[in-house]
């Protein structure tokens, strides 16, 4: 019952924020456009865990075809390097409008801010297109239990009955820089962000500028820490259960916690929503 309620406050929640912005016209601008894709991540990746999830908690077993396996790993680790990405152009977007604000509206223009989301979307597809095609070409003849609540890529390559090193040599290579090179882009951001606000004058343009960063800061944090701990730092002391544990953090914690982060205090989001109130 606790992972349902999740999932449907999750699906709630996403789905206003894309509704929400697309009804108002004063939340049309680069920010909330991000925000909109950041919410359909989250719809569909938590779409491709939990029912499958809720199967099992309710049966205690479940099956799935090696194609729905493959299918939900690939549809997981899109949706996971497509977040990665969004989070970055976001943090981006927040460094333009605080350090550079007389130019923010030239450069980050309606066209470069779509052209942003087409090439975070390619990207993603293609680095995960490279990894599954390695995962397709190994044989798998030995156990047929996935010690998961789903597809994930460790777990996968444990029922492998041949040599994995080229399928993990790969996934460094892609992977690793783009987590950790996404996360140093966002960090660089923030610094510059932080020293930004550090040296205005203004108490009132102070807590303005922190306002609008310490929602998207608080995610990057939630989602990256557990990202890096369990894909990037060697797992060998790290508890089954507790991997799993941390996995859910992303998978189902954060899609619901973006939402509330994101509008809990946006005056922009509770003034569209008593609009929107009264129009319903």
């Amino acid at each position: 019952m606790l992972f349902l309620i999740i999932y449907c406050a999750t699906l709630c929640g996403n789905f206003l924020i894309v509704i929400l912005v697309s009804c108002s016209k004063n939340l049309h601008s680069p920010m909330y456009f991000f925000l909109t894709q950041l919410s359909i991540s989250d719809i569909l990746l938590i779409s491709n865990i939990v029912p499958n999830l809720l199967v099992v908690i309710l049966y205690h077993t479940n099956t799935i075809s090696f194609t729905g396996c493959l299918f939900q790993f690939y549809l997981f680790g899109l949706l996971e390097i497509l977040e990665c990405l969004l989070l970055t152009v976001m943090s981006y977007d927040r460094y333009l409008a605080i350090c550079n604000p007389l130019h923010y509206n030239v450069i980050m223009s309606g066209w470069f801010c779509v052209k942003l989301i087409i090439m975070s979307w390619l990207l993603s597809f293609v680095v995960v297109i490279i990894q599954l095609s390695q995962i397709c070409q190994l044989h798998f003849c030995g156990p047929n239990i996935i010690d998961h609540f789903f597809c994930d890529f460790d777990p996968l390559l444990k029922l492998s009955c041949s040599s994995v090193f080229t399928v993990r040599l790969i996934a460094s290579i892609f992977g690793v820089p783009l987590f950790l090179g996404t996360f140093l882009v966002i960090a660089i951001s923030y610094s510059y962000i932080v020293y930004t606000i550090v040296r205005m004058n203004s108490v009132t343009g102070r807590q303005k500028a922190f306002s609008t960063c310490s929602s998207h800061l608080t995610v990057v944090s939630l989602f990256y820490g557990t990202i890096i701990i369990v894909y990037v730092f060697p797992t060998r002391g790290q508890s089954l259960i507790m991997s799993k544990v941390l996995s859910l953090i992303y998978t189902v914690v954060t899609p619901l916690l973006n939402p509330i982060i994101y509008t809990l205090r946006n005056k922009d989001f509770k003034k569209a929503f008593r609009k929107f109130k009264c129009i319903v």
